[in-house]
């Protein structure tokens, strides 16, 4: 009797595992999830660039000019070293075409603990754009943003043909530390 009850345990906690790796495999399943987190991004990214416009007027006349934009929801985490990673999507204005992309980021500093933050870029030509899609993007040096001072928002613009713009649960900030940072296309979301 004590191995029908062992049996019968293992079944109920094995069984659904087993469905679920079926289920898993599914192409249906695997569309529907795949739509899911293409719909988690869209919407992360439409409350950040939502946000950046309304906190900053330099950063409202950017995104009129600009030809599309991406945004990125980041983690960093720092033990001496640091890393961290996310995803976003880049959208272009003419034909609302979206790539979703991810990030990564390493380096080695003093620091301990963890930030969230939102990047968002604003892309002042079709070719920066189309480059930064295509061929992915390194954040070699500290770039500048707008942040929510009309100081900052006076001497912000394009430079390269991108403006950048970070976020943390603070607000905007006034420098985006991007530094090592490198973005490219999320093969499995395209």
């Amino acid at each position: 009797m004590k191995k029908y009850v062992v049996f019968a345990l293992m079944l109920i906690l094995i069984a659904p595992a087993a469905f679920a790796q079926e289920e898993e495999e599914s192409p249906e399943w695997k569309a529907t999830k795949k739509e899911a987190k293409r719909q988690k991004i869209d919407e992360t990214a439409k409350e950040a660039l939502e946000t950046v416009i309304e906190k900053g007027p330099k950063a409202k006349e950017l995104y009129e000019q600009s030809v599309g934009h991406a945004v990125f929801d980041n983690l960093k985490i720092a033990f001496g070293v640091s890393g961290g990673g996310g995803v976003g999507v880049a959208v272009k204005k003419s034909d609302s075409t979206r790539t979703y992309m991810k990030m990564g980021t390493a380096g080695i500093g003093f620091g301990l603990g963890g930030q969230k933050y939102q990047i968002v870029f604003l892309f002042q030509d079709e070719k920066t754009f189309t480059s930064f899609v295509e061929n992915g993007w390194q954040a070699d040096a500290s770039a500048k943003a707008a942040a929510g001072t009309a100081g900052a928002n006076a001497k912000t613009g394009f430079i390269n043909g991108i403006a950048i713009y970070q976020m943390t649960e603070a607000g905007l900030m006034a420098q985006a530390d991007i530094a090592g940072t490198k973005y490219w296309k999320y093969g499995k979301l395209n």
